[in-house]
């Protein structure tokens, strides 16, 4: 529920930020005619969204048992493809999002309404599916079925409450801060459902070394007791992983938070030739 909960307010966030820059951009250019056209587009794009989870969920459900593990083997792999991207990609393209977002939006009004539609949708949508996406490959180890549901709508939930407040400037929120530690927490989730996909090929019989386990900590590690469950749910930790699992757990989470921690180098700037200086 937790791992549900911190990919809905992540990814519900930056759909939201996306969404208040363009009403912003609206709203401060006097094109208030306009809005409805943004929010269409928005609407078309959550209704893909849940489209894209409900196929997922209903293709997995009518499958048979080799095919469905296949199925959630592909899901998760895909899923943590999408997940590295969209965390390192953030880092880079954060700054300068709302320039661009504003600069296509400018040209969409130029175009016409149907444009303004289109290019709300295409914002609005990449965030939607990747979430759908995060959300089904996450739900898969889910002891409960009800609960990924229920996590990933209260991380929606909270992601509308924070961005509305920032756009209503009622709060101030470090977004710096912010996608870091959940980009942390994001990394670790996104190791976890790596690790299911490999047991998933195991299952399927794609891989070998199913029985062939890592460690056995299950007298540590009791399967029934909350901290194993909120430890499995969120970062697929089990008692008795094998080897193969272990070996991509540790494959992926180590040097993507390398990769993930290592500061950015910049390059320094060399100064303007003197003739290219302005006169003070």
């Amino acid at each position: 529920m937790f791992a549900s909960f911190l990919i809905g307010l992540r990814e519900g966030l930056e759909a939201t930020l996306v969404v208040s820059i363009l009403v912003a951009f609206l709203v401060k250019s006097d094109r208030r005619d306009r809005l409805p056209l943004v929010w269409s587009g928005v609407g078309a794009a959550v209704a893909l969204s849940v489209g894209f989870g409900a196929l997922l969920t209903f293709t997995a459900a009518h499958l048979e048992s080799r095919q469905h593990e296949l199925f959630d083997a592909i899901a998760s792999l895909a899923a943590t493809v999408f997940v590295t991207f969209m965390i390192f990609w953030m880092r880079t393209a954060a700054r300068k999002m709302s320039g661009e977002l504003r600069e296509k939006l400018s040209d969409a009004l130029q175009l016409g309404g149907t444009a303004v539609v289109v290019m709300a949708f295409l914002a609005v949508a990449r965030e939607g599916l990747e979430t759908a996406l995060l959300w089904f490959a996450a739900a898969q180890g889910a002891t409960a079925s009800a609960s990924p549901l229920i996590g990933i709508s209260l991380g929606l939930l909270v992601s509308v409450a924070i961005g509305w407040g920032l756009y209503r400037s009622a709060l101030r929120i470090n977004l710096t801060k912010f996608f870091t530690w959940t980009g942390l927490l994001l990394i670790l989730v996104a190791a976890g459902i790596f690790k299911y996909g490999v047991h998933d090929l195991q299952e399927a019989g794609v891989l070998p070394g199913l029985s062939t386990l890592a460690f056995d900590i299950s007298g540590v590690l009791n399967p029934s007791a909350w901290y194993s469950t909120v430890l499995s749910g969120m970062f697929n930790i089990t008692a008795q992983p094998s080897v193969l699992e272990t070996v991509a757990w540790v494959a992926y989470a180590v040097p993507v938070l390398f990769l993930f921690l290592r500061p950015s180098s910049k390059a320094p700037v060399s100064p303007a030739p003197k003739s290219a200086q302005p006169a003070s």
